[in-house]
């Protein structure tokens, strides 16, 4: 851990998981000239869901949110796997953040922050980034979240 991302995240002690295998036909992760996108990433730990359900039925914003926040971990356990660490990251570009809702739920923007308000923790400046928050009917395996991000990477050197 010798990296500044990697020594801001033991600051904030947040370790980070293991990256998750595609489960399907596809690569959780592809990189394309200067970006890499992530498959959308659920809020699992240790293999399991931290969470399930409905928001605004099930679950509440604040459980959404650290909902979120597991959904950016696991992004980032897929970015280091795919470059071998953290430190190639030149921004977060762009989250799309996929809800699970109650028909009348409206608060998808607060529970997407969960993820963004972790990318800014650790990435500063490069941790802002553009962010759609959906809200749909179901998700896979129930999860009340799922992520997709696209990262710029600064070339190999």
């Amino acid at each position: 851990m010798s990296g500044m991302i990697e020594k801001r995240l033991a600051e904030l002690g947040i370790a980070l998981p293991a990256a998750a295998t595609a489960l399907a036909n596809y690569h959780p992760v592809v990189g394309s000239g200067d970006l890499i996108l992530t498959s959308g990433q659920l809020p699992l730990a240790d293999g399991a869901l931290i969470a399930r359900g409905l928001l605004g039925k099930d679950l509440d914003v604040a459980a959404g949110a650290v909902a979120a926040k597991q959904c950016a971990l696991n992004i980032l356990a897929q970015a280091s796997a795919c470059l071998g660490g953290l430190e190639r990251i030149a921004r977060i570009v762009k989250i799309t953040v996929f809800v699970a809702s109650a028909a009348d739920f409206t608060e998808q923007h607060l529970v997407a922050n969960g993820a963004s308000d972790l990318l800014v923790d650790v990435f500063g400046e490069k941790g802002k980034h553009a962010r759609s928050a959906v809200g749909v009917a179901a998700l896979p395996m129930n999860a009340p979240v799922e992520i997709e991000a696209i990262i710029e990477i600064t070339p190999e050197q």
